[in-house]
């Protein structure tokens, strides 16, 4: 949990933190991160120092689940940096996204983009975010 919440915190703070050996520490983190448990250790940056303040949720729907085209679109979203997060999920979309930029005019241009490249996507729905009331990664671990 503590790597969670920080993830530049070294094995030494960390060892304090558990009441272990820092090499014990260090194994832990090693096999946890070989296991896939820790897929990555990253910074969370604040979009608008950043000059990307603008934050939207959209929903999206394909025409066919054609493999070559539903993988064309899931590369389109991968290598895409506004795209923050991406969800292939239930219900009326097909994939809901994160997406952040500098401005609406500049959503505009990716949302043309997306659909110019994919031609598979049938519609989008937008929502626009007012404010972030929770951002983060972190997932709840039992730690009984």
């Amino acid at each position: 949990m503590q790597l969670q919440e920080n993830a530049a915190l070294t094995n030494d703070a960390l060892a304090e933190l558990a009441g272990l050996s820092s090499s014990a520490v260090h194994r832990r983190v090693r096999r946890l991160e070989e296991a896939g448990v820790i897929e990555r250790h990253i910074a969370i940056i604040d979009p608008a120092a950043v000059g990307q303040p603008a934050s939207f949720l959209v929903s999206v729907e394909v025409e066919r689940e054609r493999a070559d085209l539903v993988n064309r679109l899931r590369a389109w979203f991968r290598n895409e940096p506004a795209v923050q997060q991406a969800y292939y999920v239930t219900g009326s979309a097909d994939y809901v996204l994160l997406v952040v930029t500098r401005d609406i005019q500049a959503f505009d241009a990716l949302m043309s983009e997306m659909m110019a490249s994919n031609p598979n996507v049938r519609r989008f729905t937008t929502n626009v975010v007012m404010s972030a009331v929770k951002r983060g990664l972190m997932v709840p671990i039992d730690e009984s």
